[in-house]
């Protein structure tokens, strides 16, 4: 059964069509991922389709008695009232139930238990003393208990930890709801959708698949799209030699052969998406890096971090997760040194440069009111990259922004947009250790994959905190879980930690004892899930490791040879001693990984 059709759909703000006479139905049961990059139409595509933007042009058709449900972006509340009134009269609201009456005896009950879930517990507090992110799960939580045929979600993922985030994933998987939703987490989207949607320049692509199935197919759709291109480009020679000769006679033949000409020429080749561009832009680090030692911090009579220890590698890739509120950005800001810990010390590098992204976007960090180009030109107006110096204005438009935008209030500008721009100043900065504070939220996942390749070739210390378990899979190589009022160390991404922790939940279970044979097999099951074993990443690092040391000690050779053959060039002797210095630093960071790798191997091997 068609739910609800959109036909002939356009959208315009000022000069930017943001859709373009593009059709959508909804069939019942689908669940459709809307993907696209920022500030393409995503959210004014789920708008509409709720009822609450208009298209500048076309037709919006819903069903007969379906009834849809909004979880946008920045959901609002009154501030007054508590967190289960807000819930409750939000379900009253939406049911057509005056005063919270006649609504289902235990419709109470399931509020209460789906906001402790997501980490609601103060039932009594007043919605104006919540959070940004608690505020959006309160919304979730509303739009899940209401009545509906259709949920629309933008963003849901935002600001949930890895537990809730499992549980709204399988909670969708087996709604008999459709869906609509815009995320950029990608294991959700591909556990979830049956169907994605791209948004690109105005017009919107539909696959009947789930993500990892249209990765494939839309590679397919624009190698045909490609193969057409050069069809028409080959033909049209052949039609621009021939006009070229000139038509010898007035025919009503010549006449077609001209319009077929002209059509060609006309016709437009395959769009090409836009995309990020990032380079490296760095500074270089010293052998000091960042040294945390015995660090706590409480608040009121709450341990967040108690007596953390911990030396960043020049090439660190760490993550940290755990529970909302259980101290990962105050782990940061002490990184960081925004904030000071309760007791611990801190040693950073006098060559320590950190670029800190931070969760929230507030005014502080970005005025509605500057201009793109001068929030840019505050931190830098030239910036060295691996392409050479770029200015301001030049790193803005990889980053998406060109043309009269640069130059546009940053009030103006999406979430999503907001997000890429700030990313942008963080960059600009130059840093050589990265701090990101859930630097998946609102960003797109075009320019998620593009940050993640550029991660791979950053020269210098990666930080995450990210609840996106695709993200920290690709980016990190060894996580901290806060458990307990504890960090606890895992070796590998998420997938790797998430294992791990699985197996030792399985190890800890008290059983009942049965005979001895159970026994046995249950101690040899528990040896089995104790097996250790590379991670794909250190797999693949121990592979390659050994012809990186050997890369550096023929570096080192030819350094210590061009040192003997400038020995009175004095000039040209300080810069190699430097190169030195810094390859011998890397050579001996290496050889420490490896000898880790090394060990790491040799138990795997004994262990058969």
């Amino acid at each position: 059964m068609n739910l609800l059709s959109l036909e002939h759909i356009s959208k315009s703000y000022g000069v930017k069509k943001t859709l373009d006479d593009v059709s959508f139905f909804l069939q019942e049961g689908e669940k459709v991922g809307i993907i696209g990059i920022n500030g393409t139409g995503k959210s004014t595509l789920l708008r509409i389709v709720a009822g609450f933007e208009e298209p500048d042009v076309g037709k919006v058709t819903l069903a007969n008695h379906v009834v849809i449900r909004f979880l946008s972006q920045h959901p609002v509340f009154e501030d007054k009232k508590t967190v289960l009134e807000s819930v409750l009269a939000d379900c009253a609201r939406q049911n057509n139930v005056k005063d919270g009456n006649g609504l289902s005896w235990d419709l109470e009950a399931k509020a209460k238990e789906m906001l402790m879930r997501f980490g609601i517990y103060d039932m009594n507090e007043e919605v104006g003393h919540l959070s940004g992110g608690q505020r959006k799960r309160l919304a979730l939580v509303a739009v899940l208990l209401a009545d509906s045929d259709i949920l629309i979600l933008d963003e849901p993922t935002n600001h949930l930890d890895e537990n809730m985030s499992a549980w709204l994933e399988d909670y969708l998987k087996n709604t008999k709801k459709a869906l609509i939703m815009v995320t950029h987490d990608r294991y959700f989207l591909d556990s979830v959708t049956n169907r994605i949607v791209e948004i690109s320049k105005g017009n919107l692509y539909s696959y009947q698949a789930n993500y990892s199935e249209y990765l494939r197919l839309k590679q397919e759709r624009i190698m045909m799209e490609n193969a057409s291109e050069r069809k028409r480009q080959s033909i049209l020679r052949k039609e621009i030699a021939w006009m070229q000769r000139g038509a010898r006679a007035r025919s009503t033949k010549q006449k077609a052969h001209i319009q077929r000409y002209e059509e060609l020429a006309a016709m437009e080749g395959p769009t090409r998406e836009e995309q990020v561009y990032l380079s490296s832009a760095y500074s270089r680090l010293g052998k000091t890096t960042i040294e945390l030692k015995d660090i706590s911090k409480r608040y009121g009579e709450k341990t967040l971090i108690n007596d953390f220890s911990y030396i960043f590698l020049k090439d660190d890739r760490v993550g940290f997760v755990g529970a909302n509120g259980c101290g990962k950005t105050t782990l940061m800001k002490i990184i960081e040194g925004s904030l000071m810990p309760d007791s611990g010390t801190i040693e950073r590098g006098q060559t320590v440069k950190i670029g800190y992204y931070a969760q929230e976007i507030g005014t502080d960090i970005m005025n509605p009111t500057d201009r793109v180009i001068d929030y840019i030109r505050d931190v830098a107006e030239y910036v060295e990259t691996a392409d050479g110096k770029l200015s301001a204005s030049a790193m803005l438009e990889r980053f998406l922004f060109e043309g009269e935008v640069q130059y546009g209030l940053l009030g103006k500008l999406s979430g999503g947009e907001k997000r890429r721009l700030y990313l942008c100043r963080v960059l600009m900065e130059a840093p050589n250790v990265l701090i990101l504070d859930e630097p998946t939220n609102d960003l797109d996942i075009a320019t998620l994959q593009i940050l993640e390749d550029y991660l791979d070739s950053f020269a210098g210390i990666v930080i995450v905190v990210s609840h996106d378990r695709y993200f920290l899979d690709r980016v990190v190589r060894r996580i901290f879980a806060f458990e307990g009022g504890k960090l606890t160390q895992y070796e590998g991404g998420y997938s790797d930690y998430a294992a791990k922790r699985n197996n030792g939940i399985v190890q800890n279970a008290s059983t009942p004892k049965k005979s001895e044979k159970d026994e046995n097999q249950k101690n040899s099951y528990k040896i089995r899930q104790k097996k250790l074993k590379f991670s794909f990443a250190e797999q693949r690092e121990y592979e390659t490791i050994e012809e990186e040391i050997a890369k550096l000690e023929a570096l080192l050779m030819e350094l210590e040879q061009e040192e003997i053959k400038n020995a009175t060039n004095s000039v040209k002797l300080n810069e190699l001693a430097l190169k030195r210095t810094e390859t011998e630093e890397k050579l001996e960071e290496r050889m420490q990984r490896w000898m880790y790798l090394e060990e790491l191997a040799m138990k795997i091997e004994e262990q058969g």
